[in-house]
């Protein structure tokens, strides 16, 4: 298989790439901003490959990406997008720069990345969306998560959009709503919290997910958290 992971240079989407890279048939692009951690995760194993990936910027986002993907891959099976950013505020004190980057990296992104790689899926493929359960309609919310967890709720409902949108060419939408898992990001914007679930714990879910649940379920949102959230 061919796999795309957006956000595969740290967390769950490295893990999630090195657990799935141990299938010699798979073949990995891991992307993200910090392109010494993405050649960290690639040397690991011979089929990873690493693609510098800015998603907050739009601009340059669609011309890079396309001509970097199409270097690797000619078609796509499975888009699994991970990249997440989190700054956690008080709604009225946020800085407009900070919020701007969280829809840009949590959902503009994504949905641009979607945009490109959409016309390399085959019949068959799967797009699973990674959100979160503080994005999830009717969970418990908390104060100064207000724009991530809206960009969460955000590429959740573009997933359920899209899934209908792809119907007709047989590629499925999915989104998993996760719960809190100890990560780089996690520690940085809560320092002292630990999570009940470790980033190497979720990934081999994430993978099986991802090849298999298609055959299943389209346009569903899944919460994947022990309690809310």
């Amino acid at each position: 298989m061919n796999i795309i992971i957006n956000g595969g240079s740290r967390g769950i989407g490295k893990e999630v790439a090195l657990f799935m890279s141990q299938d010699i048939n798979n073949q990995i692009i891991v992307t993200g901003r910090n392109i010494k951690a993405l050649k960290a995760v690639s040397t690991a194993s011979s089929n990873i490959h690493a693609v510098e990936t800015d998603l907050s910027n739009p601009d340059k986002l669609a011309v890079n990406y396309s001509e970097n993907i199409l270097s690797y891959f000619k078609s796509v099976d499975i888009l699994i997008n991970m990249a997440g950013a989190l700054v956690s505020e008080e709604f009225m004190k946020m800085e407009e720069k900070d919020a701007r980057s969280m829809m840009e990296t949590n959902f503009f992104g994504p949905a641009s990345v979607i945009r490109i790689i959409k016309p390399l899926m085959p019949p068959g493929s799967h797009i699973v969306n990674v959100s979160s359960m503080g994005g999830y309609q009717g969970s418990v919310k908390f104060s100064g998560l207000s724009y991530y967890s809206s960009s969460k709720a955000a590429i959740a409902c573009l997933s359920e959009c899209l899934a209908e949108e792809f119907r007709d060419d047989d590629i499925s939408v999915n989104c998993l709503a996760l719960g809190s898992v100890q990560t780089e990001m996690l520690k940085e914007a809560f320092p002292g919290y630990k999570a009940p679930v470790e980033a190497v714990e979720i990934a081999p879910f994430i993978a099986w997910f991802a090849v298999n649940c298609h055959k299943f379920m389209n346009g569903r949102i899944i919460p994947v958290a022990m309690k809310n959230p």
